[in-house]
């Protein structure tokens, strides 16, 4: 069998990684399994939301957990808001030796709080909280536009690498 990937999708909260990433689970010839930092963030007990610790403890074990289906010839979409250059280098370093094609996913400010309103998942403010630092000095692989292009647009521009070219972005970290 062979070794697992990740398609790493990175961007600010109401950017369109989980949209990105429901269609390219429907449009890739394998399976994908879709791995959202929410759905860690999700499991922190409301009394707990505030403690660093804890929620540190738990981007830890997001990070080697995405490290761990790789690694288990696992095919992976992280659904992640890289918010911290930390997060990063944890994730370049666990993934070292694998296969992860980074993707960059923007969108305009104003559109972002447009959707972020529409969004009842979601707290005002995050995404103008992320904008500047989300894709500061980092370099992807991919980088699409969720506002410019269609969502089928931006999922076919990630495919048109993934099957024509070598990711190398994750390797300069």
């Amino acid at each position: 069998m062979e070794q697992g990937k990740a398609i790493f999708l990175n961007g600010t909260s109401s950017s369109g990684k989980s949209t990105t990433a429901k269609l390219l689970q429907q449009r890739l010839d394998v399976a994908f399994l879709h791995v959202q930092m929410d759905d860690f963030f999700n499991m922190v007990p409301v009394q707990y939301k505030d403690d660093v610790e804890v929620c540190a403890r738990m981007l830890a074990g997001f990070h080697h957990s995405i490290s761990a289906l790789v690694k288990t010839n696992n095919n992976v979409i992280v659904d992640h808001v890289l918010f911290h250059d930390a997060w990063l280098k944890e994730c370049a370093e666990l993934l070292r030796d694998d296969y992860v094609l980074f993707v960059g996913l923007h969108c305009p400010l104003p559109e972002l709080e447009r959707r972020e309103k529409h969004r009842e998942d979601r707290g005002d403010g995050w995404a103008r909280e992320q904008y500047e630092v989300i894709h500061a000095d980092k370099v992807y692989d991919v980088e699409i536009d969720t506002f410019a292009s269609t969502p089928e647009e931006c999922v076919e521009q990630i495919i048109a690498f993934y099957t024509s070219q070598q990711p190398s972005a994750f390797k300069q970290v």
